[in-house]
């Protein structure tokens, strides 16, 4: 749900990561539907693994998508590598297992019926061998048969260079203004947005804050061959997701030559 590492301050000693409960305000305040969000990935889990019981979100932020995931499957965990993020989501869903992890490098226990990567999250890498090989990490968490569910951040001939965002929203007695800037970065295979925040609730200082976050402009074949090269079958569906789509990805079995 939110990128997994974190977006770099350009000012002041803190970014959007570091501060969950404003990363919630914008975008539930912007109305970001989790619920059908979540729902769409669970029906992709079901039509190509109708048994699946437990899941792993990684990139889970503060638990948008995991605590309607924990309703859909009986086991689910997440991992991300922001501790204000984790802070939050421990905080508004106890009950939900979540740690810190890599999802390049992540190592954990057992295997998963699914694995989602939402929000992006998968822009935050760098290159394509830190692509490969976190489809690799994904498929060694994965049983024959699993499934995985990405999506991406934008293509290179999809992105918009010079876009500029804006929004004002109030959320639980918190009032977040924030204006981005992204172009396409000086490497010329990610895009790099400049944002800005203004932070107000009664009885406290106005805060200001910017951040960076550079995201990597992988292209569909680029995606679809990591997921390949993982032992996946993969499939690109459009149209039933807000944003660039979804890559959706079965594990094969291979005990049974797939």
């Amino acid at each position: 749900m939110s990128e997994t590492t974190a977006a770099t301050p350009t000012s002041g000693s803190v970014g959007i990561y570091d501060l969950g409960d404003v990363y919630d305000a914008i975008y539930n305040g912007r109305g970001k539907d989790y619920r059908a969000e979540s729902a769409v990935v669970a029906k992709h889990v079901r039509s190509r693994h109708p048994a699946a019981a437990s899941l792993l979100d990684v990139g889970c932020g503060t638990g948008g998508h995991l605590a309607h995931f924990a309703e859909e499957f009986g086991e689910v965990r997440g991992i991300d590598l922001s501790d204000g993020m984790l802070e939050v989501a421990r905080r508004n869903h106890p009950g939900l297992p979540v740690e810190r992890g890599d999802m390049r490098t992540f190592r954990l226990d057992g295997r998963y019926d699914a694995i989602a990567c939402l929000f992006a999250a998968i822009g935050n890498l760098t290159g394509e061998d830190e692509l490969r090989s976190t489809l690799r990490s994904f498929a060694s968490h994965l049983a024959p048969g699993g499934v995985a569910v990405l999506e991406p951040w934008w293509f290179p001939e999809n992105f918009t260079p010079d876009h500029v965002g804006g929004s004002v929203v109030t959320h639980d007695g918190m009032t977040v203004a924030r204006v981005s800037h992204t172009v396409l970065h000086v490497t010329g295979d990610a895009s790099r947005m400049d944002v800005h925040y203004l932070v107000a609730k009664p009885g406290q200082e106005v805060r200001h804050f910017d951040d960076t976050h550079v995201m990597a402009l992988y292209s569909r074949a680029q995606y679809e061959a990591a997921f390949t090269e993982a032992g996946f079958t993969v499939e690109y569906v459009t149209g039933e997701y807000p944003g660039n789509g979804l890559f959706v990805g079965v594990k094969r079995d291979k005990q049974k030559g797939e």
